[in-house]
């Protein structure tokens, strides 16, 4: 268990990937090569689990860690969450587990959300509409949605533009109308008791994030994926004043790393009692660790 009396911040937005090579050859590799390029990413290949929790403890910040399951869209053999969670299990002075299951795989997936959190204390399920090929409001994700809400498990969705498959032929077939933040306005109100985390500054729809977040108890933003000095104006203000209890840090690990998004945030223009709800307060009591 985080103890976050010690810990400095809560990353609420870190992805586990396989090593490359520790998957069959379906095309994943060429996919993180060109991620890696569109975010500037100083690795070759992307850390393990294990390594992400190596570099959190030296950072002592604490990280929300996930999988992301696109088998069904995309035909990449997914990142199991059991190994994922058994992992975060020997790490968890440093590491909260997340998982991720494909909204298309129906009844099976419904099944799998219930056994990780009651048998390995799953906290949050990442949804990525873009990469998972729905439309958040789908009634086919609905049956999730039903189960994460009887456990009060979170529901953290990507939102706005992505890296996934940018700069590929097609985009890789990635299609960004997905991830239009308002129809995560559907959810809020279908599913009132589940805690809906809207990830990143939602570019081109911040407003309408903004909106959401400012109309629906239940709805926060991770300020991940972005560099704080790039963030919009409007976002700053939102969260220096109406949105300041709902507002997260994240940093998209492995693309952007925590300490170069903390180092930035440091010179945006945010109140000094605010900086603390951000960084640690705001995301220690939506995952109930205070």
């Amino acid at each position: 268990m985080v103890d976050i009396s010690k810990v400095r911040a809560i990353d609420f937005h870190t992805h586990a990937e396989e090593g490359c090579g520790c998957h069959p050859d379906d095309g994943y590799d060429d996919l993180q090569r060109t991620m890696a390029t569109y975010f500037r990413a100083a690795w070759e290949h992307p850390p393990t689990v294990q390594e992400t929790a190596a570099h959190y403890r030296e950072q002592n910040v604490a990280a929300v860690i996930f999988p992301v399951d696109a088998e069904s869209y995309t035909g990449y053999r997914r990142y199991k969450n059991e190994e994922v969670a058994e992992i975060a299990a020997e790490n968890s002075d440093i590491l909260i587990p997340f998982a991720s299951i494909d909204p298309h795989k129906g009844k099976m997936g419904v099944r799998e959300a219930r056994r990780l959190i009651e048998d390995f204390g799953i906290k949050g399920f990442k949804f990525h509409p873009t990469f998972q090929g729905f439309y958040p409001n789908d009634p086919i994700a609905y049956p999730m949605y039903e189960v994460l809400q009887e456990y009060g498990a979170i529901a953290l969705f990507h939102t706005g533009q992505t890296g996934v498959g940018s700069g590929m032929r097609g985009g890789n077939a990635m299609r960004l109308k997905f991830s239009n933040p308002m129809y995560l306005d559907d959810v809020a109100v279908d599913f009132p008791d589940m805690p809906i985390v809207m990830a990143h500054p939602s570019f081109p729809w911040q407003e309408e994030a903004l909106s959401v977040a400012t109309h629906k108890p239940n709805v926060y933003i991770d300020m991940s994926g972005w560099s704080p000095k790039y963030f919009p104006e409007i976002l700053v203000r939102y969260a220096n004043t109406l949105l300041k209890h709902k507002m997260l840090f994240g940093s998209d690990w492995p693309m952007l790393t925590p300490e170069r998004w903390l180092s930035d945030f440091e010179k945006i223009d945010i109140k000094d009692e605010v900086r603390p709800l951000i960084l640690k307060e705001n995301a220690a009591k939506l995952l109930k660790l205070s």
